[in-house]
């Protein structure tokens, strides 16, 4: 179902690769949450519990990672606040980007799509998520930062009330409701 792994964009450096998987395993604790409950609100206990069971060994990954980043804005905050503005302009691309069954090559921009309409991943999780990872690291709070360290605190620290914007946008936009058949639910039709 995943096609060829693609590049995360973390350079081979720490201070991305942490930032990455901060943001990736709160977003997937998240997404797996909101399925837990739309599951059992639909009578599908067994998925509730699996999809449950999933999402609090995201939650320990989001601690431990979280944690290390939490030490490294102790340590070195110029370079990790420099490093989080590099991740962020680059977009946290999460694991599911890179579905594809063999037939859709827009997969992942359909099952996002269901996602944000059943509320199971939302573009307003991403800015939530860009909000607590800037309060949990203290980001605002940085002193004696470099030139370049503070403008990308203050990229970051903005960041999130943009993506809410442009997130209302695109919901204004999106009243056209397509259909699309996906493969993995016997070609079953799903409104986008």
């Amino acid at each position: 179902m995943f096609g060829t792994q693609k590049d995360i964009q973390t350079e081979n450096n720490p201070y991305l690769g942490f930032i990455y998987t901060s943001f990736q395993e709160k977003a997937t604790f998240i997404s797996h949450c909101n399925t837990a409950r739309l599951a059992k609100h639909y009578g599908d206990t067994n998925l509730a519990r699996i999809c449950g069971i999933i999402a609090s060994d995201e939650k320990r990954h989001e601690v431990a990672y979280t944690t290390v980043m939490e030490k490294l804005f102790e340590i070195d905050p110029d370079a990790s606040v420099i490093a989080f503005a590099d991740m962020m302009h680059k977009k946290i691309s999460m694991p599911a980007h890179w579905l594809y069954d063999g037939h859709d090559e827009d997969l992942f921009v359909h099952f996002s799509l269901v996602a944000q309409r059943l509320g199971v991943y939302t573009a307003e999780d991403y800015a939530d998520i860009l909000e607590f990872l800037v309060a949990r690291w203290g980001v605002e709070k940085l002193i004696h930062l470099t030139t370049e360290g503070r403008k990308a605190q203050d990229y970051v620290c903005g960041l999130g009330l943009k993506i809410r914007r442009l997130a209302d946008r695109a919901q204004l936009r999106s009243k056209q409701k397509l259909v699309i058949p996906f493969s993995w639910i016997f070609n079953k039709p799903v409104k986008l």
